[in-house]
């Protein structure tokens, strides 16, 4: 089960704000790309279920993940995440000919056809995501603007197990600085299925 916080941040201002007041923590930044899939009878999102492939420029490799009966309440989020990692060239090849995906060699993706009976794979499309990876005080913050075709989101992740213990302080951080957020309402993928950027609070 994977536990994060997620805060929404309402512009890119403040997300601007956000990353000067971090930058002595920074650690990395990454550019994702994000591909997502189902079955052609649509087997996963029947089960609140979705498979997506990442690529990021600092690894060699992607991740292949499954997550499943997502819920996100009050700011944070609950979802049962399952990860593994293929080669990128790989990867590559299963987004540009779907049907790949059927025949590669994958516990996630065996998962995927013997759990959830997928015959046949549909690409669904997918999203840029620009992450900012911080260590500040005791949390591993992800600063995230993730680029959809019909706009742009930003957003703060923290996966902890204390969600509550995070949330607090991140929320202290963020009006100490007069930085307006709101708790995130959907995922990524939710919005990006929706095809409109949810309306601030």
């Amino acid at each position: 089960m994977e536990v994060e916080v997620k805060l929404r941040l309402p512009d890119a201002a403040a997300h601007r704000r956000v990353t000067d007041l971090l930058t002595p923590f920074l650690v990395t930044t990454h550019r994702q790309e994000n591909c997502f899939f189902d079955g052609a009878a649509a087997e996963l999102s029947s089960c609140r279920a979705v498979l997506r492939i990442r690529f990021s420029d600092k690894d060699p490799r992607c991740m292949v993940s499954l997550k499943a009966k997502a819920v996100l309440v009050d700011g944070i989020s609950r979802v049962e995440e399952d990860e593994e990692e293929l080669d990128e060239p790989l990867g590559r090849a299963c987004v540009a000919e779907v049907g790949k995906l059927g025949r590669v060699e994958s516990r996630i993706l065996k998962r995927v056809r013997e759990e959830f009976g997928v015959l046949e794979f549909v690409g669904l499309g997918g999203f840029e995501n620009v992450r900012d990876v911080y260590e500040w005080k005791g949390l591993k913050l992800e600063v995230d603007e993730t680029k959809y075709g019909f706009g742009t989101c930003y957003e703060i992740e923290c996966e902890s197990v204390d969600p509550e213990g995070a949330k607090k302080v991140l929320e202290e951080f963020l009006k100490e600085n007069g930085i307006e957020y709101s708790y995130s309402e959907a995922s990524k993928f939710a919005i990006f299925r929706s095809g409109k950027l949810p309306s601030l609070p």
